[in-house]
């Protein structure tokens, strides 16, 4: 459609929009009527999605499309992944954490490697992208009629619309998983958001299936990663994702500086692994110290965390690239996160031992 950088990173950050306004209710509601409540509708909205997108003509109806996806995703990052823990059960709980965070990760990766080889092989690209993701999407609604989880025996006090939070006890380990997991998604935001153009401004292509290449590989990484480390120390998983996220940002700065397309695959697949390992520990954090029946209240406690900066600080990057250049606003931003990424490693490196 030609618009500017700013203005796609304004539409990325509409989802992030939809996905915050999402997890001020869906978890308190998933909470105190059950999952299915929660995941129906939202499975139904991203249908509605599907449709906008395939009819978009201009930005307005791409606006409208993110913001619908952002409503969806929120409702299922807390009810669904509340939904694992509860068919795993209490004796599985940290093997619940890991499947349902390297779902996410690896469904983010698997949607632009699929929608960049049919957009470009298929005719009716936009068209056909979405159709497929609909189909997907039944796929999901015949899972959740038949999965295995009752209603809530008691419902919870206080508002049903309000910033969502844990249990006394748990803010510390909820501050920790933030610290680590925040940087990391608001590295791969940059990255799924501002990719496209850095790879058409260091190797001269516009073509999808590379760009979508690199969000599989991103995202391969970060489910890879979080297999790799599920038996280490929750400590250990937030340091190494804090270094990986900030190790990630600098080999973006070399890669904007050197146009060296390595560099900037190395900068995904280490961003990748900060987010996955920053995720697994916060998750498996909240999984170990929260109650059942506020588990997915606590999961979208994390994803508000999470999520604002991701989508405040790609869209500030995209209007300084527009101002300054691609090179000068990329190195901001990776600085920026690089300081943030130290901060969280450094807090979860002083954690004392009951958050191992």
């Amino acid at each position: 459609m030609g618009f500017s950088k700013g203005t796609l990173t304004v539409v990325f950050a509409c989802y992030i929009v939809g996905l915050l306004g999402s997890l001020l209710v869906s978890g308190v509601v998933s909470d105190r009527l059950g999952r299915k409540p929660v995941l129906l509708p939202a499975l139904g909205l991203a249908l509605v999605a599907c449709l906008v997108f395939a009819t978009a003509g201009g930005v307005a109806a791409l606006v409208v499309a993110r913001l619908c996806t952002g409503i969806a995703v929120g409702a299922v990052v807390s009810a669904g992944m509340a939904a694992v823990t509860d068919v795993a059960g209490p004796a599985r709980r940290r093997l619940a954490a890991l499947l349902a965070s390297c779902a996410m990760v690896f469904g983010a990766g698997v949607g632009p490697l699929l929608a960049g080889v049919l957009s470009e092989t298929l005719p009716g690209p936009t068209v056909t992208v979405f159709a497929v993701e609909a189909v997907l999407l039944a796929t999901a609604v015949a899972v959740v009629l038949r999965m295995p989880v009752r209603r809530p025996a008691r419902t919870g006090a206080g508002p049903w619309v309000r910033v969502p939070g844990v249990p006394r006890g748990a803010g510390r380990q909820l501050a920790l998983g933030i610290a680590v997991f925040a940087p990391g998604i608001t590295a791969t935001s940059f990255v799924l958001s501002l990719g496209p153009s850095l790879l058409s401004g260091l190797l001269g292509t516009g073509s999808r299936i590379v760009s979508g290449a690199l969000a599989f590989a991103m995202f391969l990484s970060a489910t890879g990663v979080q297999f790799a480390v599920r038996r280490l120390r929750r400590r250990t998983v937030l340091v190494t994702g804090a270094t990986a996220t900030a190790l990630g940002m600098l080999s973006l700065v070399a890669a904007v500086h050197t146009a060296s397309v390595p560099a900037l695959a190395g900068a995904a697949l280490l961003a990748g692994a900060g987010q996955g390992m920053g995720q697994l520990g916060g998750l498996s954090l909240l999984n170990s110290t929260v109650p059942t029946e506020r588990l997915a209240e606590a999961n979208a406690a994390l994803n508000v965390g999470g999520y604002l900066p991701a989508g405040l600080l790609p869209v500030t990057a995209g209007y300084l690239t527009d101002a300054t250049g691609l090179t000068t606003g990329t190195t901001v931003f990776a600085t920026t996160l690089t300081l943030l990424a130290v901060g969280g490693g450094g807090l979860a490196a002083l954690a004392r031992d009951r958050v191992s």
